[in-house]
């Protein structure tokens, strides 16, 4: 593939011998990856997988299987499964995903927090921030609200909150240069420093948010030490309280530039694209934590049509805040301090909507519960699954009472519909369907 002169001189003096090897590999194919989902209940086993990774598998995930609409596979590739992997939040925790977009380290982080804690997920794109909705969403993780802001916005809401406090900073990309050659022609001699500027700008708000005793994972998905070790050196020498932690180098990834306990992963020693990872730790003495609550605002009609539902339907008590937005339900995390300055693309789990003298549950719960928490469950065939995709009724072959079920495949949830007899009516977000 075309690499800009000048991108080639750089690495040959950077790589010095290796730098043959690299830069013949830009003419390889690129490594395809996915994750499992841990939060499913109908679980498989999958070929390929990678080394030392807990969820991740080499291959390709087709996006209109019954896994991927599902969320019991996200596609991710290799390297950048490593940044969440680094970052390893601990149960029960509070994490940022500042730069979140399209969801791939925020769906792994929450895989880690197992539906415990609180996940703040930003994107400040308000295009890219509903693609994150979507991934967020079909992953079915009840503890996460997606943002859609800037860091020094978050900052004044989320002073000393965040224990994790994951950045993958926007960069030159040339890790990327394999999989999106497009890429290519953004960059320029400069670029790179003027990725670094931007990222020790955002860094600075970021630091803000982190609590006492917390980490922050840095990660960008280029070579460049400017905006890699230059970034992690200016770090240590601005916040003296930050010290970086050793990260294991697993599966092909070498030390960093005179900062050994860095990670990078160059594509001619690790199966996967570009990537670099730091880990800080924040020696400050950890402080005693303030846990907020919250208040409900349902009117007693709609806790009556929440609760007869939930009471019909569930075989679980959901933990979290109850919030109505308008007519839309919400379960939000407990833990939260007031978002109301804030841009909020997913309120937490949306549960469904209140209709006149009933309450309709949501696509995104049917998603979320497990069929075992569902005490009206339906399970449909892989023909059944491509019709019901496709926005069709199905004709089951018996009869059902009818009302609301969760709509399954393979063990997990694909959203409620309603049964009327044998038609189970199509339920399937609009927006999402296909032929």
């Amino acid at each position: 593939m075309y690499l800009p002169e000048l991108f080639i001189e750089k690495y040959q003096t950077l790589l010095g011998d290796e730098a043959t090897e690299f830069l013949a590999s830009f003419d390889e194919e690129a490594i395809s990856a996915f994750r499992s989902n841990p939060l499913k209940e109908g679980q498989k086993e999958f070929p390929e997988p990678i080394a030392e990774s807990r969820w991740g598998h080499y291959g390709k995930v087709l996006g209109k299987s019954s896994d991927h609409v599902t969320g019991l596979v996200y596609s991710q590739e290799p390297a950048a499964q490593m940044v969440a992997q680094v970052a390893a939040p601990q149960k029960g925790s509070r994490v940022l995903d500042l730069a979140a977009a399209p969801g791939g380290k925020t769906t792994q982080l929450l895989a880690y927090l197992d539906n415990t804690g609180v996940l703040v997920s930003n994107e400040i794109s308000t295009k890219r921030s509903k693609i994150l909705v979507e991934n967020v969403e079909r992953f079915g993780a009840t503890n996460v609200v997606v943002t859609n802001e800037s860091a020094p916005r978050l900052a004044k809401v989320f002073a000393d909150y965040f224990d994790t406090i994951v950045f993958d900073g926007p960069c030159s990309g040339e890790g990327m240069f394999r999989k999106d050659p497009d890429a290519v022609q953004y960059w320029h001699e400069d670029y790179p420093a003027e990725c670094a500027t931007l990222q020790k700008e955002i860094l600075e708000d970021a630091l803000t948010m982190l609590a006492p005793g917390g980490q922050l994972i840095y990660s960008t998905c280029t070579w460049s030490p400017e905006e890699n070790e230059g970034v992690i050196q200016w770090l240590l020498e601005t916040y003296p309280n930050l010290t970086l932690v050793d990260i294991p180098k697993i599966n092909g990834m070498v030390g960093g530039i005179d900062l050994p306990e860095t990670a990078r992963m160059y594509p001619h020693r690790f199966k996967g694209e570009g990537q670099f990872v730091a880990k800080l730790q924040d020696t400050r003495p950890v402080t005693s934590k303030q846990v907020k609550s919250g208040k409900s605002n349902l009117s007693r009609e709609q806790v009556k049509l929440w609760q007869e539902f939930a009471k019909a339907h569930l075989k679980v008590e959901l933990e979290g805040l109850l919030q109505t937005f308008g007519e839309q339900l919400y379960l939000l995390p407990y833990d939260l301090p007031d978002l109301g300055k804030l841009k909020i693309a997913r309120n937490g789990l949306h549960l469904g909507t209140f209709k006149t003298k009933r309450f309709e549950p949501s696509y995104a719960l049917g998603l979320a519960l497990k069929p075992s928490q569902v005490k009206q469950v339906v399970s449909i065939t892989q023909d059944q699954f491509i019709q019901y995709a496709a926005g069709n009724t199905i004709q089951l072959e018996t009869s059902y009472p009818n009302g609301w079920y969760q709509v399954t495949i393979d063990g997990n949830g694909l959203g409620f519909a309603k049964i009327v007899g044998r038609t189970l009516k199509n339920a399937f977000p609009k927006g999402l369907r296909f032929q």
